[in-house]
């Protein structure tokens, strides 16, 4: 993939979409307006990761979905887009920015459509990994439009907002999601993505430019081939052990079949010309620390918020609107942090920044270890404060090494491989992490009752305690039972989030080296 921060804006790169739009709207010239239209789809794709937590219980019940359809109902979204942000920068590079990203904005607001008349979970679930095939276009496309379109010190004040964005959608997203779901329904935290999405789509039809790089003539398609199906089938195998168990012979068939096809697509890219995720980055060790850092806090925090939603709601009761709320003191500090603390950033050194922010994530899950069956969500408060914090310290120095570490040229590379870990943990850690939480509350309510009650497990685990207890039909101690047992597979998953961000932090703090920094290295 070519360096999109100096695409060519000469005549080789141009076509009848590239034409130069003049003129202002609102008083605002043409590269702000298309900075607008890029954070507002970045805003949309981001959101659409945490709105649709706050609103799992309530899926659930109106779609009569099981526990699986509620992993895949974030999995299928996250699956796609984390596969398909590498082949989609590369088709960018090739064809233009500007066309591959109002394609990713036409599919992904059909597909929000989709979504929101669904009437089975199924279809939630298709029209879910569709949106993410729209999502993976416009986030290959959004840094490298900002990029052909400002220079200098307006390059940075473009990013900042752009980061800023990235942000804010995490801060909003569960307040957002609960609010919709309270006053208009779940359905509408689909809808609402149409009205931005034809503005959005305006806006960049009309002022965008469509530079492309004339020099990318192939695209990787055995890697694509090959990454793709690893990653679902990875998924699609952890997800069924709820179903299955793990030692099933489904399960262990997919399982096998998708690191044969990590393999395949290593040696793929090895043997190319023009390889989609270039694995020579992984021989400089800051480049390996901040990706094992960026899968850690994908798979170890940002998959935990799913599961925090639903003890909010399904074991304490709480709407969605007060669900997402109760998230706010993380949420926020996600947004508030890098922008308080912008000048203390800049003065830290990268790996302390990055170590430190993943130990304080570390920090926060152990804080939320001593929930009992009889705790308020009070006890959660300085856990949450902690997380926020930390990820408010993690995320702009990801962006900060992943990008510094390698060559100028090879930046947009880099971009594409530090979401592919994000997005990429988040989807094995909610598959993973759920179906350990699924396992444990179904061995503790059984070790609580003195029998195994697999359909009741799975009730609590999908619907909550309040359904479960009424499908026991007044069955003596299960109340306290199922409480105890949720929460005990609240515990464990915190505990492997912790563990996951502890050895993100050990990595960040052991691979990443100030003299890998290209800047440092012309310096000395």
């Amino acid at each position: 993939m070519s360096n999109r921060d100096s695409a060519p804006q000469t005549a080789p790169g141009v076509d009848a979409l590239q034409t130069r739009p003049e003129g202002s709207w609102l008083g605002l010239e043409r590269r702000w307006l298309t900075l607008i239209a890029v954070c507002g789809a970045t805003f949309m794709l981001l959101v659409d990761v945490t709105v649709v937590q706050v609103a799992l219980p309530t899926i659930q019940r109106r779609l009569d979905a099981n526990f699986s359809d509620l992993q895949w109902v974030i999995d299928a979204y996250a699956v796609t887009l984390a596969t398909l942000i590498m082949t989609w920068g590369s088709m960018s590079d090739r064809f233009g920015r500007k066309r591959v990203f109002l394609i990713g904005l036409a599919v992904f607001t059909a597909a929000s459509i989709l979504c929101g008349v669904a009437t089975t979970a199924v279809v939630l679930i298709w029209a879910r990994a569709l949106q993410g095939v729209g999502g993976a276009a416009m986030f290959a496309t959004g840094l490298a439009l900002i990029g052909q379109e400002f220079r200098g010190v307006e390059r940075g004040k473009a990013i900042a907002a752009w980061s800023a964005t990235v942000g804010a959608a995490v801060a909003v997203g569960p307040l957002f999601g609960g609010a919709i779901t309270s006053g208009l329904g779940w359905r509408w935290i689909f809808f609402i993505n149409v009205p931005i999405g034809i503005v959005t789509g305006w806006l960049g039809f009309t002022r965008m430019m469509n530079v492309s790089d004339t020099s990318t003539t192939r695209l990787d398609i055995p890697g694509v081939a090959s990454f793709s199906a690893a990653m679902f089938l990875l998924v699609f195998g952890i997800i069924r052990t709820n179903t299955e168990g793990w030692v099933s012979a489904a399960t262990i068939s997919c399982l096998i079949a998708a690191a044969l096809l990590i393999a395949l697509f290593v040696w793929i890219e090895h043997r190319v010309a023009h390889p989609m995720f270039d694995l020579g980055l992984f021989r400089r060790p800051s480049f390996t620390g901040v990706s094992l850092g960026t899968v850690a806090i994908g798979g170890g925090m940002f998959a935990v918020y799913p599961f925090l939603t639903l003890y909010l709601q399904n074991n304490l009761g709480f709407s969605p609107l007060r669900g997402g709320l109760c998230l706010l003191p993380s949420t926020v500090l996600c947004f508030a942090v890098p922008v308080l603390f912008r000048s203390v950033m800049d003065r830290m050194s990268p790996q302390i920044a990055l170590g430190g922010g993943l130990a304080v994530v570390a920090a926060g899950l152990a804080a939320m270890l001593p929930i009992s069956r009889s705790s308020s969500w009070e006890l959660l408060i300085p856990g949450l404060l902690l997380t926020g914090f930390g990820i408010g310290f993690a995320n702009p120095a990801i962006a900060r090494v992943g990008l510094g570490v390698v060559p100028p040229q090879r930046s947009g590379m880099a971009s594409g491989i530090s979401n592919t870990c994000r997005i990429g943990g988040l989807a094995t850690g909610v598959a993973a992490l759920g179906a350990i939480f699924q396992s444990q509350v179904s061995r503790s309510l059984s070790d609580h009752l003195g029998h195994p009650a697999p359909a009741l497990a799975k009730v609590v685990t999908s619907s909550g305690v309040r359904a479960a207890v009424a499908a026991a039909n007044g069955q003596a101690g299960f109340a306290p039972a199922a409480h105890s047992a949720f929460v005990s597979g609240m515990r464990l998953i915190l505990s492997i989030g912790a563990i996951l961000l502890a050895a993100g932090a050990l990595a960040s703090f052991t691979l990443v080296r100030a003299k890998d920094f290209y800047a440092q290295r012309a310096a000395d």
